[in-house]
Formats: C-alpha cells, structure tokens, sequence
C-alpha cells in the first residue's frame, strides 16, 4: 500500500510496526519533490529501520569454516564449478517465487530511501519482498505473495485448476507433475516443462555440471552429474536421481527441483535447490548402521499392517556432511539441517532415499539456538537434560522416518500417492510426521538396547525443545505447523504443565512416550486413507499455539530465531 499523504504514511507505519511488519512508503512526501521530510515521517522512517533491523536480526550471521584440506586440485575445481551451478539454481527460484522479484530488487536498488540497504538486506534474506517467518507478510509494498507462488497464475484458484484437470483428463500427469509450471493461453491453462520455461539457468548449469563430470575421477559423481545434466534439458529426473542414490566419494552434492513448500496452494510443484556439501567418512559409517532396522521400525509402527509400506526400499544411504555451498530454495529464510531425497516415489520403491545430515549447519544451530532455549522452555532439572547427540540423532530419525509409512496408496479404486491427496496439507503433516515418528523410532532403538535407555529423559527434553524452535518458524510454514500439532496434541494428552509462576514447562516423560505413540499411529491412519477432509480437521484442532508458548517466545525473544551462514563463493 502506497501512503497517500504523510498522515496516512504515520499512522500506518504505527499500527503495523506493532505488528512487526512494514509497509512501503512513498520516497517524498506526497505532492512535493522538494520539501524537507516532516518530523512525523523522520519518525515513520526511523520506526520503519528499527523493525526491519529487529526482523533481520532474528537471523545470526555464522561464518561456515569447512575443512576442505583434503580435495585434491581436481575436486577443489570440480566443487568451484558446482557451486557456479548452485547460484544458477537461486536464480531460477528468485522467479520461481514471483517473477517480479527481479524488478522489485532492482527497484529497491535504484531508490534513494532512507531504508534502502535495510530492505535490500531483507529481500536477500528471504528472496523476495515477503516475510518468510510472518506469515509471508509483504515488508515493501502491499501484494501479497499468491499461494501457489509464481507457479501457477496469479488468479488461478484450486476450483479452476481441478476444474480444467476434470474437464480435460489427458492433461492430467502433466498438471500435477512436480516439474511444470501452469500458465494461461487466452482462455486455456496450459503445462510448460521446467525445462522449456526455465532453459535460460538451466542450459548454462547443464554446461557446469558437464565440465565438473569431465574433471572428476569418481565415476558415480561423473555418472550422476551427466545425467542431471541430461535431465535439466529433458525433464526427466529419475535416471539421475537413481544414480544420486549410488553416489560415493567424499563431494555429496544434490541439484535439481525437489522440495515442494513454496506451493502453498497444492504442494504439487517442486523448487529447486542445490546442497554442495563435503561428506565426513568416519561420522558416515558411525551413523549408517541405523540404516539396517529400516524394516523393523516399519514393522514397530502402532498401526495395522494394512498401513505399513514394505514396499519401499530400505537400503537407504545415510551420510554426514558440511555444507559448503547452497542454492535455490536451501538458501533464503529458515536453514535446512538435514534432508532425504529424492522425492519420487518410484525411486523410494526402488532404492529408499538417500539422508544427508549437514553436521556444521545443525551445531551452530543447537550452540546458537536450542541449547539457550532449554532455560527458557523447561524447568531447569529438565533443561540441563538437553544433549547435541539428541538433536542430532532426532533430525537423523526425521529424515529416515520420511522412508516409513504410507507412500504409494489406492483411494477409490485408484492408485496415487499421499502427497497427490493431502495436497497443500501434506508438507506440514508429513513434517510433523517424520518429527514424532523419528521421536517413536529413537524410543523403539532404546527398547532394543541398541541406544542408551537411561538416557531417554534426555532425548525427550531435546525432543520436546526442539518443538518449539520449529514454532518459532510461524505455524504458516510446514515445520512449524507440524511441530505445531505435536505441541497441540501433546498438550491435548496432558504430556506436560506449565509452572504458574515462572511459565516453564514441566515435562510427564510416561505421559508423553504413550502420546507419541498415540500421534504416530492417528497421522500414519490419516496418511493411509489419503483423508484429505480428516487432515484439514486434525490440523484445525491441534496445530495451534496457545499463551503458554506465547509467553515463553517473549522470553526467548534475545535469541535468533534461525542462523544466516556465510559460505566462501569459492574453495
């Protein structure tokens, strides 16, 4: 919203600085290019600074030192090259976002506004001129950013879309394909390949990813970036990301379109990102035994068999990496700490997924964030229970827990997936998902002796903090919506008290293992049916805050909210 005069420009500015949030304002006053700023807009603009110094502060700058002492000339080339690729994939997810983003940057750029470095600073943050951690809440102007993002057209609704699929059956694996985007041609929607639409990044990545091939000796590197080379000019990913899931080596880099939580509208279409990361040998195999009882935490799940998926493959690789470089949707807003790719389910079926834990990432998060968090959320006998190993281990089970249950189903006589029916709900149930069934598995291993029992009040301290740095998130996005409907269930289940004098929380650790078990089992259920209309009430009767967490975000408030990490442009 553009203020029309200097009074609508402060009172605006006021209300919703106490929102935390801000609006663009007009570069002068209105009707004058020439007049000296009033006092009231000197104080617009300083109120405009300070909360957008506030909202960039939620974010602590970490310097990402690797150790890359290791690489041989040739590898420290062939890294260089695929962290050039990775910026391409930002540049495309710049757009993938809106398209407008370009011109807003440069707008903003060009300007001679007081808060001009400010705002640049925010749109770098978050790709874009919208809040990722409010909500999506414009900070420069007043467009709001569409659901479906820049994927599908600004107008378009879900009626609209589902509308033209029935309509016209023969369009329907190409409008629900991961890997186009929809757009109008007069009165029709139409389908354009990502490579088609986005040829102008992806050729030139494509030519990086070919150049690094011939400089690499590792054969499954050179093997797998050819074909993602292949696939950025085709479409087709799943021959590469068969042979991502057979990668070896110490470079452990991913490119390409996977996630889908910018589509807010259906969770359809998939951005792309690219992790460069430097895989660590020992901390590998320490961990890539968990990989071995796959099959037996699908077994253990509380639910009848009917909803277990054997199916997949359970030969999954599991590696531990530092991160070098990112790209794309890896970059803006909240870090990643780990991730499990890829995403097709006829992959998974054939060969699992692949879990790669970025180990420099996630310790920078627990010193910075969760461990001075614990004072703030838990009692303090509780809260010196926290453990680096237990936030480790339960994002490790949160990536394999995206393996587990129901993938592939059949609804009404056809076969599909979970994702295809839970539509927009499906990010944030499956994040909640893979967080407490990750929780469940951890218990099943310390059943099994193959963790330590006696320290399963410390696992479940982590565990229930962690809960509430995802919160802070904004429950609009996946992670923190789905830790949402855990700390609403688990409250729900009277899993723990609230101190009415200091408001810290007081953990019933008998209580909240059986609501656990409880939540996996009724998200599982919910999964298996493809129970679109069941998931929307679930999530409206759990996935909320209350004053309890209100109060304890108030007194976290002097800690970042998330970390921004600096990596080198080139090794």
């Amino acid at each position: 919203m553009k203020a029309q005069n200097i009074l609508l420009v402060v009172l605006v500015l006021a209300g919703l600085a106490v929102a935390g949030w801000y609006v663009k304002v007009s570069n002068g006053p209105a009707g004058s290019g020439d007049k000296a700023p009033s006092s009231a807009a000197r104080t617009a603009d300083a109120t405009a600074d300070t909360t957008l110094a506030a909202e960039l502060a939620k974010f602590a700058p970490v310097k990402m030192d690797v150790d890359t002492a290791f690489l041989s000339e040739k590898d420290r080339a062939v890294v260089n090259k695929l962290i050039r690729a990775a910026d391409l994939m930002s540049e495309i997810y710049l757009r993938q976002i809106s398209e407008d983003n370009p011109r807003l940057r440069a707008e903003i750029a060009a300007s001679d506004r007081p808060d001009r470095d400010l705002l640049l600073k925010m749109f770098d943050l978050h790709f874009g001129v919208w809040n990722s951690l409010e909500g999506f809440r414009p900070f420069y102007g007043d467009r709001p950013l569409p659901l479906g993002a820049a994927f599908y057209p600004d107008d378009m609704t879900r009626e609209e879309f589902e509308t033209w699929i029935a309509a016209h059956p023969e369009d329907r694996e190409a409008f629900l394909s991961p890997y186009t985007v929809i757009r109008r041609d007069g009165d029709r929607l139409i389908a354009i390949p990502y490579s088609r639409y986005y040829r102008e990044w992806l050729e030139p990545a494509a030519k990086l990813l070919e150049e690094a091939a011939g400089l690499t000796d590792n054969e499954s590197l050179k093997r797998y970036l050819r074909l993602r080379a292949k696939a950025f000019r085709t479409n087709d990913y799943f021959e590469s990301d068969m042979a991502w899931m057979d990668l070896k080596g110490p470079i452990e880099v991913v490119i390409g379109p996977y996630e889908v939580y910018t589509d807010r509208l259906f969770g359809y279409k998939a951005a792309f990102e690219a992790f460069v990361t430097l895989k660590n040998p020992d901390e590998s195999a320490r961990v890539a035994r968990y990989k071995s009882f796959l099959r037996d935490m699908e077994a253990n799940l509380p639910v009848d068999d009917a909803y277990k998926n054997f199916r997949r493959g359970f030969a999954s690789p599991i590696a531990v990496a530092d991160q070098v470089h990112g790209g794309g949707d890896n970059v803006p807003g909240v870090q990643t700490i780990a991730f499990n790719l890829p995403n097709d389910e006829r992959v998974r079926e054939a060969k699992g997924a692949k879990k790669v834990l970025l180990k420099n990432v996630m310790n920078a998060k627990f010193d910075r964030i969760l461990k001075p968090m614990a004072a703030r959320v838990l009692v303090p006998e509780q809260a010196a229970m926290l453990k680096r190993d237990y936030m480790g281990l339960e994002t490790l089970f949160h990536e394999l827990s995206h393996s587990l249950g129901p993938g592939t189903i059949v609804k009404d006589g056809r076969t599909t997936t979970v994702n295809v029916e839970l539509k927009d709900l499906y990010s944030a149930i499956e994040e909640g998902k893979a967080d407490v069934m990750g929780a469940w598995n951890i218990l099943y291993l310390m059943a099994r002796g193959e963790l330590p029992i006696a320290e399963k009040q410390s696992f479940l301290a982590t565990y229930f903090t962690g809960l509430f740095r995802a919160m802070r998130f904004g429950t609009h996005e996946a992670h923190g919506r789905g830790a949402a409907y855990q700390y609403g269930y688990f409250k729900a289940k009277e899993a723990f008290t609230v101190d009415p004098e200091s408001g810290l929380y007081r953990l019933d650790f008998a209580r909240l293992e059986n609501a656990i078990r409880d939540l996996v089992h009724d998200i599982v259920v919910l999964q298996g049916d493809g129970d679109y209309e069941g998931a929307g009430r679930f999530l409206d009767t759990y996935a909320h805050t209350d004053a309890s967490f209100e109060a304890a975000r108030q007194r976290m408030e002097s800690i970042p909210v998330d970390i921004r990490p600096i990596y080198p442009d080139r090794i």
